[in-house]
């Protein structure tokens, strides 16, 4: 298998971080992710509200993830594990992912949804 691409934090841009979390199901998932720490699987995931993201959107939307460098996935069996790399970006870029998802709360009460 193809090694994921996770770039190194001093190549993390802003607009990649603002790009990926731009979409209100990546920001969700971001969310998520962030709140559990580690997420499994990615089914774990994929409800958002009332409806299911599809896998292969779901797939994408973990890469764009990860490209921006909001998430690190590792391969463990047939499971893909993603943690949140919320503490190495708000170092390099302090304040700007707590901006990001407090303007989804305050927008729909309840944070990003999909």
């Amino acid at each position: 298998m193809r090694p994921l691409f996770h770039p190194a934090m001093e190549d993390v841009q802003p607009e990649a971080i603002l790009h990926a979390l731009s979409d209100p199901s990546r920001a969700a998932i971001f969310a998520k992710i962030m709140s559990a720490g580690c997420v499994e699987a990615c089914a774990a995931v994929s409800a958002m509200g009332d409806r299911v993201i599809p896998k292969s959107s779901l797939s994408n939307h973990f890469k764009v993830l990860r490209e921006a460098g909001l998430i690190r996935s590792e391969r463990h069996g047939v499971e893909m594990r993603n943690h949140s790399r919320w503490a190495e970006v708000d170092a390099r870029f302090p304040g700007l992912l707590s901006a990001i998802i407090n303007a989804y709360a305050s927008e729909g009460g309840n944070g990003p949804r999909g």
